[in-house]
């Protein structure tokens, strides 16, 4: 069960950082469409409490469209449709009985660009979230103030804004707008938190910070990343799934496995082409 501190307004809890680890997620047999294009088949992955999975493969292979199942966005695509199941802690996320909102409260979202509210101060950018589930106080306090330094710590921020939380979050350079994204996602206090290529416009100085951030909450925080540099899949990821679209097959996961299996020790040609950079 999450913790909740009290804040000043008898009203409000604030969430705080679980003393467990965080639960995992599950896909079973999922198959998914664009209207009567198929993009990924029978995908069965399990992504392990606390670790880091990577998601790699060429474009056009489904990744990103299965990062987006995994929180319930893939349904918001007008002529969209799934099959299968995903699974948080047992309990299918698509399951009618289970709102969409907590769903993606529990399996928070970090995409490609960073996408931080411009005119927002940094202060009030960490905190949006927690609108989206009906917990923002009225008005700052303790507890949002510990909440603010302790997810912009996670996200290896808080050193580099502690003297301007009151400036706009535009204000930062790409690669601190990426990582007070992530410190906004970890708020809300989520179990799953999935990103779609969050270092693919930043100059390595950045990336290697948000790296360093990834590997920081790895343990307290499930992660699953697509990602394209092969690099960046090693360093950072406990597992890798390879996922490929060829002959005439949509979308599916040709291998999975720990990572240094998947680098070192592929079991697959193609896996072995592709780690190297030798797929056609």
């Amino acid at each position: 069960m999450t913790q909740t501190t009290q804040t000043n307004d008898p009203t409000t809890t604030i969430p705080v950082a679980p003393s467990r680890i965080p639960a995992g997620l599950e896909a079973r047999r999922i198959s998914a469409w664009f209207g009567d294009h198929q993009v990924l088949e029978d995908v069965d992955l399990v992504m392990a409490p606390g670790a880091v999975t990577a998601l790699i493969g060429p474009s056009g292979c489904g990744k990103s469209t299965f990062l987006r199942i995994l929180n319930r966005m893939h349904e918001l695509v007008p002529g969209a449709s799934l099959a299968g199941e995903v699974l948080l802690e047992g309990q299918d996320i698509y399951d009618p009985a289970l709102r969409p909102i907590e769903s993606r409260r529990r399996i928070g979202m970090v995409f490609q660009k960073a996408n931080p509210f411009p005119t927002m101060s940094i202060y009030d950018n960490v905190l949006a979230g927690l609108s989206l589930t009906g917990k923002k106080p009225r008005r700052p306090n303790a507890e949002t103030d510990g909440l603010v330094e302790q997810s912009l710590r996670s996200a290896g921020l808080w050193e580099e804004v502690k003297t301007r939380l009151a400036s706009p979050g535009a204000s930062l350079s790409g690669g601190q707008q990426q990582r007070l994204c992530i410190a906004r996602a970890l708020a809300v206090n989520p179990d799953v938190l999935l990103m779609d290529e969050p270092c693919s416009a930043l100059d390595p100085t950045s990336t290697r910070r948000v790296e360093e951030t990834i590997r920081q909450i790895a343990g307290e925080v499930t992660v699953v990343i697509v990602t394209h540099n092969m690099q960046q899949a090693h360093r950072v990821s406990d597992h890798c799934a390879f996922f490929l679209a060829a002959e005439g097959r949509p979308g599916h996961i040709v291998e999975q496995g720990p990572t240094e299996d998947i680098f070192e020790r592929p079991q697959d040609q193609r896996t072995n082409d592709y780690v190297n950079g030798r797929f056609g």
